[in-house]
């Protein structure tokens, strides 16, 4: 049975929720010229993720030790820990490795 323009459009967005972590630990890492860390917001935009779903993984990330949660002016700011960079450099070397081998992960 062949796909119909939607389904094949659907297949193309889809981002696994490992990347949508990377996506997440890169912008705390990369996108950030001060230490005050990221936004919900900030971060919302910059990967791409609803209020929700967000709010679910950087709990998720924070309580594994790759986020740091900060309370800064009554609100809560994100920034990476020691732990999520090399857990970065870790995902982003084995997702290279995988698309060698034409492997989507």
């Amino acid at each position: 049975m062949a796909k119909t323009n939607l389904e094949a459009k659907l297949v193309s967005v889809y981002r696994p929720h490992m990347k949508i972590i990377g996506d997440i630990l890169s912008t705390a890492r990369d996108d950030l010229d001060s230490e005050e860390g990221a936004t919900v917001t900030y971060l919302i935009r910059k990967a791409n993720v609803s209020h929700v779903r967000i709010s679910k993984i950087l709990n998720n990330l924070v309580s594994q030790g790759l986020l740091e949660q900060v309370d800064s002016q009554g609100a809560f700011r994100y920034k990476i820990s020691s732990n999520g960079r090399e857990f970065l450099v870790a995902y982003q070397t084995f997702s290279r490795f995988a698309e060698n081998f034409g492997l989507l992960i």
